[in-house]
This record gives structure tokens, sequence and C-alpha cells, in this order.
């Protein structure tokens, strides 16, 4: 399997996994260490940084460009505009633009997104921006995040009639969260050409067997991830386990590599170098048909309730 993926139909090459940077720049991190953690990343191969003005309100962004002016031509940063209800001119997304730009340190952006696809604002008009954003130079590439299936296909057809391609529509999935292939979603991205970019591969650790019902995450985390749960995951926990050993890899790996057999770009976070060198293990091999199925099946298992 390629170490690199094209972004949609665009000209633009990324590490086949990326970088989620939701939680750089919050203070718990020291800059040296996220430093080293970029720096590993680099040398590993995983050159693709995923950031939003929304994350830590700046604070990711303003960490990435601690980093990003330093390693000119060595790495692909994507950023954010997030909707809010109140924005509403049709400059408010130009703006937020330069403003990440300043935070990064840099004079281009990779990718640029939508977070969401909030109203009163129409897709259209953001599309409309979007493109205005590619052709004054201020991004490469252009995409979306959450969108729905026809949401995306409303954005690629306002972005095509500006001579601008769609690159990609970010979105949750994983082994534990698979809602794209069943609403439409993934096989919209499929469709158009458009590349499925995965936050959360890891089910925020999950996958990774970082809990169990035996051992659950505390905080908001918990909430989510409750003994209950944990407990009804534990089989697809388990053989994504067995295939690991089976591989001679680990737990994240498989379940990255499975979205890789998928098709997507997973973005799965880290904040230390032993971290990015196990993700970045998850390149440059690939799970078998049956194994895939194996684990799809598993999930659909799950979901079922059997």
């Amino acid at each position: 399997m390629d170490r690199t993926v094209r972004l949609g139909k665009t000209d633009l090459a990324v590490s086949a996994v990326g970088i989620g940077t939701n939680s750089w720049g919050t203070g718990r991190n020291a800059d040296a260490a996220l430093q080293a953690t970029y720096q590993a990343a680099l040398d590993v191969g995983i050159t693709f940084f995923d950031t939003a003005e929304l994350y830590q309100f700046g604070g990711s962004e303003r960490t990435l460009g601690l980093f990003l002016p330093a390693t000119s031509g060595r790495w692909s940063v994507a950023s954010k505009f997030f909707p809010w209800p109140w924005r509403l001119s049709r400059g408010a997304l130009h703006a937020a633009l330069r403003r990440s730009l300043d935070r990064l340190a840099i004079p281009k952006v990779d990718l640029y997104m939508t977070h969401y696809p909030l109203f009163p604002v129409s897709i259209e008009t953001w599309m409309a921006e979007l493109a205005r954003c590619v052709q004054e130079g201020l991004a490469r590439t252009v995409g979306v995040s959450n969108y729905s299936a026809d949401q995306l296909r409303r954005a690629h057809a306002a972005l095509a009639a500006r001579g601008v391609t769609l690159a990609s529509n970010e979105v949750e999935y994983s082994l534990l969260k698979r809602d794209v292939e069943r609403n439409g979603v993934a096989a919209a991205c499929k469709e158009l050409g458009v590349t499925l970019i995965a936050y959360r591969p890891l089910a925020r650790g999950v996958l990774a067997g970082k809990f169990s019902a035996a051992n659950p995450p505390g905080g908001l985390r918990g909430a989510s991830f409750t003994r209950g749960f944990l407990t009804r995951m534990q089989p697809l926990v388990e053989l994504v386990g067995q295939t690991a050993k089976a591989r001679g890899k680990t737990p994240s790996q498989v379940a990255l590599n499975w979205l890789l057999c998928k098709g997507a770009l997973p973005i799965p976070g880290a904040h230390n170098p032993d971290r990015v060198r196990e993700n970045a293990g998850a390149m440059g091999w690939e799970l078998t048909e049956a194994e895939v199925q194996a684990l799809d099946a598993e999930g659909d298992r799950l979901r079922r309730g059997a």
C-alpha cells in the first residue's frame, strides 16, 4: 500500500496517515515535547497535519506555527473555518483564513475546509468563498467537514461551477463508527472522487486497547465509554488484537490500516514520538480481504446486537 495519497482529484499528495492536532496547544503539552513529536512525524514520513481555528481557540494553529516555517516544503497542513451562526458575511471565511495563516506563520494553507454545514448561510455561499481563497493563492486545495452525502454533492457542484475541485470531506470514521458506510457519505465521496479524511480513527483510544470494562476512561470520555459500552465492544477489540498479533503489528496499526483499505485517510492524534512511530507503522502493508471482511462482520454483529 502506498505511503502517500492524492487528495481527491487534486495534485496535492500527502502522507497516507496524518496527525490530528485537536489538543495541541492546550498548555498541558510543552512546546519542546510537541516539537519532538512533530519532527518524529516528518522523520517517519507522516507529513499531513490537520488543525482548525476552533482547536484550543487558535492554540493548535499557533503551536504548529512554531514548527512549520523551519521545515518549509516537508509538510502539508489543513485547517478549517467554523461557520458560527453570527458569521453572516461572505468575507468572514476569507478573513478567518488570513487569521489562521498568521497563527500558522505560513503564506498559504494546503487544504482549507468548512468545519460544519451550519445555517443560516448557504453551502453555496461558503463554497464561493473557498473558491476565492484558492483563486487568491491563500489555499492550495479546499474541502468540507461533517457534510452529508447531499451536502457534499451541493458543495462539489458549487465549487465545480467556479472551476475549483472539492478535495475532501473530513468525518468521524473508525471500526466503531461506520455511519458513513450506511448513510451514503462514503459512496458519494467515491462517486465524486473526494477523499474521505477520518477523524477519531482509533475511537478515542478504544481500538488501541487503552480501555476495557475493567479499565474505563475517566473524565468526559468516561461518559461515552461506559463499562456497558466497553463490554459490548470487547469482541471487536479482541479481534483487532488477534489480527495484530498474527501480523506482528499493534492494534492501532490494524485499526488504521483497515481505514486505509477502505480508501480513507486517517488522522489519529499523537503527543509523543513513540505514538507517531506506531501510527506510521500502519503504512506500507495491507490487510487481506478476508481480514477486512472479518473485522467488518464483527462490527456488523455488534451493531445488530447479536
